[in-house]
């Protein structure tokens, strides 16, 4: 590794060309200076003065005029500190040579640049300018650049040594402060600083980098969310292939449902076919049955005949028998009734004497008892029970009105109850569509374009984002979204009214636009969407006065506004906004829509919601629908407030009629407590009232039958029906003892026949009973006959009219669904071939009924999926490459950062070796120099460097310690000694750095005049050897420096006083 400034050889250069060297330096206003101008020789050149002269103030304005700042000449603060008290300004003038091989831009400059450097209160400027004083640069950059080409660091204190740096280095014996010379005059301090720089710079490169892989990972995770997605829409093309495979598979399952109906509607004629022999058995079986049946028969009729004839005669004489037995009988019967109902009415003849005998005994006993005192208090009971029955009556008439006005009441509260539960519903459904009404405009403030179709519309918007490459011209709409009322919206509900549903609709440029927007629609699940297809290119209409309406009241079109011709124009063509005219009330609508006649006049709209027009004669008036909020209207608040009072006013009157409908409960519970009252007074004074009158009633029976009834009379009537029952009696009991003697004989005459009967009966027994055993079994066989018949009938039948036609409409239906099986093979075939479906697998049994089940739950899953995301799986699959690809060029890009970083760490660690071997070369180069330099007097020393504990310390071998091996440190030394050592360390430092001019200021300072004469002559020999361009400045008397002619003494004048 080079570094610049060190010089590895010394050799004298006797010729040079000298660029970089100070020519001239002229100082205006420049500290103690108000015009001071200097020539410097190209070698050595001495500078003699007095203190307080500004011998300083030169080189402090070498500094300045080189870049360096005003701290870093040790002499003041701030710039504005070097301009002369009193004075504005300062200048400082340096005229640099330029010649040769290593001159600086020669083309530009010449062989000379001139550096001007003005320093004023507020600002300060440098100026480079060429040989003829004319600007060439005025940048910092230019001047930094003329600095590094000639190598001049003002900072360096080999180059630039001022008087305080002299100082510090001559006099002080601190090591860390000599290695901090030696460490800053090597320029090892500068690549120490610039490597320590980059280790910092690498650091923080590092760090970013680190910061910027951290960015990496959100973006991470949203690959990681996409691929999820992906996955998900994935799933969803899977479900889509296992519909369209069902799909496939229905199409198909109507072919096997109808193969597997066929084979089911064979193996059906197979076993209708097996019936036929069956059912044939039976018939012949059942025939056979009758034909034997038939034989017994006529076997059984002619036994039966030949028995009939046996049996007819005794059946005869046996009925003759029985005949007469049941008359005798019957008389015996007749007989027998006769005398008990005889027998039963002398009883009651009886019984009615004795009871004319006893009520001939009680009349006579009454009419002892009774007095005329019991019937003076009969009457005046009687009085009294009227009375109370009276009041009764009119107490139970009060109540009964009383009643009445009560459920009349009743009645009427329960009305105005159901009256008013009605009002409160109807209430209650306002608030509600209020509150709903109010929810919307709230959306609608939100996005205006909800009020023209809700969600639907921002459904639909966005599916015609996803899909706007479908389209030739993006559609616009909704059109209720791009107008907007001119002046307030005063005739918001009117424009409304007359637009219509108009303004939820869509325009398009062509028809093909018009299905993709319809297929957006589907999409978005909007039906019904109005589109219109309109020519985008057309200009705004433009409509002559004479084709409007000549009246003075605004128009629809007046009052709205757009931005797009095209929906003006929609309006215009297709609504005729142009002609419909916007009136204030109903009074002013129907003077301009019937009595003026005003021509191009459509239709009239009024605020109050009338619309009016006139077709030829007839006039018509539409009355005003039920109000809704306007959607044309700028903002909502308004409205909103408005519907906001309209909530309360509805809650106010609820809660007003809530309390009527309480009130009126309460007044119906009070109401039907009297009335239960007054129908339990009710129910007691009746109860009260009938107990009277049936107390009167049973009163008045009583006094009624007893003064109806005479004693006397009544007796006399009684003994003469008595005497009259007598005599019938004895006429009654005569007739039935004759009644019973005939009984007697007519009950032996039945006795006697029925005798004879069971005789003769019983003699023809037997015969009787074979007749009947014939009989009976000659209509069990013909019972067996008709029964075999009729299953031999209905087997007939069953072949007939069930196997035959069964088999018959079995082929027949076998035949249709070979029909239907052709049929659903062709249509298959045109969704799939079959070996596609039996790719599939083979088929498991699913009916056509469970295949469209599961494609509807499918489809129905799939339609959620859908909805889930709004990307297509190909926007998702792009996107997640676009980002991967983003990923992937920045980790690119890191990894390449990382692996520049790398190089440069590695670099950076090879430079840092190399400066360290170099570091150590310069550390055993000095000790070479400084000993060359103290081996003219005899001496000899050693430099110890430290960069560990960064200390660098001198030892010296005097000439008169030769038999000693010990080197001294310099702080046994006497003064001259020390300053001679140190001088040659500073003269090892000067050859080990390379600057066009250097200078050294109060260099001899705490020297005598010994050391300082030897001083001299080591430093004249040295700069005239070294060939640099040296400026020695002293206070002293340099009278002993040899004269040379590359030597030049100036002497600055004394200060003035």
């Amino acid at each position: 590794m080079d570094f610049p400034g060190v010089r590895t050889s010394n050799p004298f250069i006797n010729q040079r060309s000298g660029s970089g060297t100070i020519l001239r330096i002229r100082l205006e206003n420049f500290m103690c200076h108000s015009n001071l101008q200097i020539e410097f020789g190209e070698w050595v050149n001495f500078i003699t003065g007095q203190n307080g002269s500004g011998k300083s103030a030169i080189l402090t304005a070498l500094c300045i005029a080189f870049g360096c700042r005003a701290k870093g000449t040790q002499r003041a603060s701030t710039l504005k500190d070097f301009i002369k008290t009193g004075c504005s300004y300062a200048l400082v003038h340096v005229e640099v040579k330029n010649q040769g091989d290593d001159a600086f831009k020669s083309g530009i400059y010449g062989d000379m640049i001139i550096i001007e450097r003005r320093i004023s209160e507020s600002t300060s400027s440098t100026v480079l300018k060429d040989k003829l004083g004319r600007k060439v640069s005025s940048r910092k950059e230019e001047l930094r650049e003329l600095v590094e080409h000639f190598n001049i660091d003002v900072e360096n204190p080999c180059v630039i040594m001022s008087q305080d740096k002299s100082r510090e280095f001559l006099h002080s014996g601190n090591d860390k402060d000599k290695f901090k010379f030696f460490f800053k005059a090597t320029l090892l301090q500068q690549v120490n600083d610039l490597l320590q720089s980059i280790y910092e710079h690498l650091n923080a490169a590092n760090a970013l980098v680190s910061e910027l892989e951290e960015t990496i990972k959100p973006i991470e995770r949203e690959l990681s969310e996409l691929c999820g997605k992906i996955k998900s829409m994935e799933q969803v093309e899977e479900i889509t292939q296992q519909l369209q495979q069902l799909k496939k598979k229905l199409a198909w399952s109507w072919v096997y449902d109808v193969d597997r109906q066929l084979k089911e509607q064979n193996e059906k004629i197979v076993k209708l076919k097996e019936r036929v022999p069956t059912c044939q058995a039976k018939i012949d079986w059942e025939l056979r049955k009758v034909e034997s049946l038939r034989e017994r028969l006529t076997k059984k009729k002619s036994q039966v005949a030949k028995l009939m004839d046996e049996s007819t005669a005794m059946k005869r004489e046996i009925e003759c028998l029985r005949q007469s037995a049941k008359m005798a009988a019957r008389e015996k019967i007749t007989l027998e009734e006769e005398y008990n109902h005889n027998s039963k009415n002398v009883q009651k003849i009886k019984d009615r004497v004795t009871r004319l005998e006893k009520q001939i005994k009680d009349i006579n006993e009454q009419a002892m008892r009774s007095t005329q005192a019991e019937e003076s208090e009969i009457e005046e009971k009687l009085r009294h029970l009227a009375q109370e029955v009276e009041k009764a009556e009119s107490v139970l008439s009060r109540l009964k009105d009383e009643e009445n006005i009560i459920m009349e009441k009743t009645s009427a509260v329960r009305k105005e109850m159901e009256q008013t539960e009605d009002t409160i519903r109807d209430h209650e459904k306002r608030q509600r569509e209020i509150k709903f009404q109010i929810n919307e405009m709230r959306k609608h403030q939100t996005n205006k374009v909800t009020a023209f179709g809700g969600d639907r519309v921002i459904n639909l918007l966005q599916a015609i984002e996803r899909h706007h490459h479908k389209f030739r011209s993006p559609p616009i709409g909704p059109i209720g979204a791009h107008v907007m009322l001119v002046n307030g919206n005063k005739w918001a509900p009117a424009v409304e009214l007359a637009v219509g549903n108009l303004l939820n609709a869509f325009i398009v440029t062509n028809h093909k636009d018009s299905l993709a927007l319809r297929g957006c629609a589907r999409e978005a699940n909007y039906n019904n969407l109005r589109i219109i297809i309109y020519d985008f290119s057309r200009p705004r209409l433009n409509i002559p006065s004479h084709m409007l309406p000549q009246t003075e009241h605004p128009t629809v079109l007046s009052v709205l506004h757009s931005d797009n011709p095209t929906v003006l124009n929609v309006l215009v063509d297709l609504s005729g906004v142009e002609r419909q005219v916007l009136a204030e009330n109903y009074e002013v609508g129907k003077a301009i829509a019937f009595e003026k006649r005003l021509s191009n006049l459509k239709e009239v709209f009024t605020l109050d919601g009338y619309r009016m027009y006139s077709r030829g004669p007839v006039q018509t008036t539409l009355p005003p629908r039920p109000r809704k909020p306007t959607r044309l209207c700028a903002s909502f608040e308004d409205q909103i407030k408005d519907l906001e009072r309209e909530v309360l006013k509805e809650q106010n009157e609820m809660h007003q009629c809530t309390r009527q409908k309480r009130d009126a409960k309460e007044n119906l519970e009070d109401l039907e407590l009297n009335f239960r009252r007054l129908k339990n007074q009710r129910t007691q004074v009746e109860k009260e009232l009938m107990t009277k009158e049936l107390e009167m009633r049973d009163l008045k029976n009583s006094v009624a039958a007893e003064v109806k009834t005479s004693p006397t009379s009544s007796v006399n009537e009684l003994h003469l029906e008595t005497i009259k029952a007598q005599e019938e009696l004895m006429e009654k009991e005569a007739a039935l003892e004759k009644l019973q003697n005939l009984f007697k004989e007519a009950e032996i005459k039945a006795n006697e026949l029925r005798s004879s009967f069971d005789n003769l009966c019983e003699s023809a027994k037997d015969e009787i009973n074979a007749f009947e055993e014939a009989e009976n079994e000659l209509k069990r066989i013909e019972k067996d006959l008709q029964s075999a018949e009729a299953e031999k009938i209905h087997y007939e039948k069953v072949m007939e009219n069930k196997v035959l036609p069964d088999i018959k409409g079995a082929e027949a239906e076998n035949e249709e669904l070979a029909k239907k099986r052709r049929e659903s093979q062709g249509k298959a075939s045109i969704i799939c071939p079959e070996c596609e479906i039996e790719s599939l697998g083979q088929w498991d049994g699913s009916t056509p009924e469970q295949l469209s089940a599961q494609i509807n739950r499918m489809s129905q899953r799939l339609q959620q999926e859908n909805q889930r995301y709004s990307e297509s799986i190909d926007d998702l699959r792009m996107i997640y490459e676009k980002k991967e690809r983003k990923i992937v060029n920045k980790r690119k890009s890191y990894q390449g950062f990382r692996a520049k970083l790398k190089a440069c760490e590695n670099a950076l660690n090879l430079r840092w070796s190399k400066f360290q071997r170099n570091a150590s070369l310069l550390k055993r180069q000095l000790t070479w120099q400084f000993n060359h330099h103290l081996g003219k007097k005899g001496i000899s020393g050693q430099i110890k460097v430290s960069y560990e504990e960064k200390t660098l310390s001198i030892e010296v071998k005097m000439p008169q310690d030769a038999s000693s091996n010990i080197v001294r440190d310099t702080k046994g030394l006497s003064g001259g000694e020390r300053s001679f050592s140190t001088l040659c360390f500073a003269l090892a430092l000067h050859e080990m750095t390379d600057a066009p001019f250097r200078a050294m200021d109060e260099f001899d300072v705490f020297m005598d005049a010994v050391s300082r004469k030897i001083s001299l002559d080591a430093l004249v020999d040295f700069a005239l050897a070294q060939g640099s361009q040296w400026i020695f400045i002293t206070p002293h008397d340099i009278s002993m420096v040899k004269s040379h002619e590359r030597i030049k003494k100036q002497q600055m004048a004394a200060p003035r006083s």
